[in-house]
């Protein structure tokens, strides 16, 4: 009787301390609290680079897609631009065809487009690995960017589509030259990606999909549904990317095909890296760091910035390999103890 009672404690314990362990995760921070409150720090310090850091909240936000599946999945992608594309041509062929430049319903109609692709290529995705993956992945890519350049009656091709025109957010704030409505409308859109993500990752989901990263033979012996999992935050992944890519286009009032290029899927890639995998803010971090380089080093050389990305990119892999946020976290947790 007491052996049976020690095997329940066991599996009592083994159930409490997952869930313990998320408890924890999901509990806010004061750093975190003070991050969000110096992302309003360019209101009143920098309103001339406003406009680039809505570029940055815009790529902060696609990088957080990717890093669902890539550092919390383990799904390996450089084609994910084919997301974040399709919801930009979808909100700009909605203001230029159909007249349309409402931009909150724009966002919600481009991210379901993109998740709807995402959901059918899904089915793809979880039967490969590995190499055959980023192939797969790529292949994506480069066929939907052609397939747009090819369609050039409808997305306007090398010349881009012209005629975009988004309305006053909720009829109030007018996107102005300066970039405060961008800016602002970018963080509010960051912050609320930002938050269903946290949540997806901290849930048992979350977990499942940790499991699945670390030993996908191993899920369907305790009962887990891996691949359902794996098509689920592919969706989700595609959606947050589409919304990205829609939120680009209203705050440019312009569409081109390098929102397809396999030269976005990279950088997006390289921001992960740098800030750090399965961390959602080292996604923030990542294109935090990497679009403000490229916007100082352009300036300094216009030819050879990428020269430093990759020489920084280099430092962060053998030195840092859990990126630049987890070198941080070892340190301050370090001095903590």
């Amino acid at each position: 009787m007491s052996a049976e009672h020690t095997q329940i404690e066991r599996r009592s314990t083994a159930v409490q301390q997952p869930l313990e362990w998320l408890k924890g995760q999901s509990r806010w921070s004061v750093f975190e609290l003070l991050f969000w409150v110096a992302a309003l720090i360019p209101f009143f310090f920098f309103p001339t680079y406003l406009t680039l850091f809505s570029q940055i909240a815009i790529a902060a936000l696609f990088a957080i897609s990717v890093d669902l599946i890539l550092g919390y999945a383990g799904i390996v992608t450089l084609g994910h631009a084919m997301f974040f594309g399709l919801g930009a041509y979808v909100a700009g062929l909605l203001s230029a065809k159909l007249g349309w430049g409402e931009p909150i319903t724009g966002l919600m109609i481009s991210g379901a487009f993109a998740g709807l692709v995402g959901f059918l290529v899904s089915f793809l995705i979880v039967r490969v690995q590995h190499l055959a993956l980023i192939m797969v992945t790529l292949g994506l890519g480069l066929l939907t960017y052609e397939l747009a350049n090819s369609m050039s009656w409808l997305t306007g091709g090398t010349d881009g589509l012209l005629g975009v025109k988004t309305w006053d957010i909720l009829g109030y704030f007018r996107f102005d030259l300066w970039g405060y409505t961008a800016y602002g409308y970018s963080l509010a859109a960051l912050l609320i990606g930002f938050l269903a993500s946290r949540r997806i990752v901290n849930s048992s989901f979350g977990l499942a999909l940790r499991g699945i990263r670390e030993n996908t033979a191993r899920m369907p012996v305790i009962g887990s549904e891996y691949r359902w999992h794996l098509q689920k935050i592919y969706t989700i992944s595609a959606v947050i990317a589409g919304i990205a890519g829609a939120m680009l286009t209203q705050t440019t009032n312009f569409v081109t095909l390098e929102v397809l290029s396999f030269q976005r899927s990279a950088d997006v890639v390289v921001m992960l890296i740098l800030g750090g995998t399965g961390r959602l803010y080292g996604a923030i971090l990542g294109a935090l760091i990497f679009l403000l380089m490229r916007d100082q080093l352009a300036g300094i050389n216009p030819q050879y910035w990428y020269f430093w990305i990759g020489l920084l990119l280099m430092v962060v892999v053998l030195f840092m390999p859990k990126g630049i946020l987890g070198r941080l976290s070892d340190l301050v947790r370090r001095f903590g103890r």
